[in-house]
């Protein structure tokens, strides 16, 4: 009976993760990025926001980049994320 449990508790996470939905990418632009710490900071405000898997901000090009599940989260709602930290943002298209 355990063998079996475990059987069919594997074949559902297998069937889980199939169904899920590819993880997608979004740029945003961040043009009040003026210093070294505010990448760290816009990093921070997308890894709180529930959906992200990756999260990177760079400050020469003043843009950030967020890998994210679509199913629970936007690129409106990232921008907002980053902007409700005091950095203005804007899904590049």
């Amino acid at each position: 009976m355990r063998r079996i449990f475990s059987v069919s508790a594997a074949a559902l996470a297998l069937a889980a993760s199939v169904l899920a939905a590819e993880p997608a990418r979004v740029v945003l632009d961040v043009p009040a990025m003026n210093c070294a710490l505010c990448p760290v900071s816009v990093k921070k405000a997308l890894e709180r926001v529930p959906g992200v898997i990756e999260a990177k901000a760079d400050l020469a090009t003043k843009s950030a980049e967020a890998k994210y599940d679509p199913e629970k989260v936007s690129p409106e709602a990232l921008a907002r994320a980053v902007t409700n930290a005091g950095y203005p943002a804007t899904p590049r298209k």
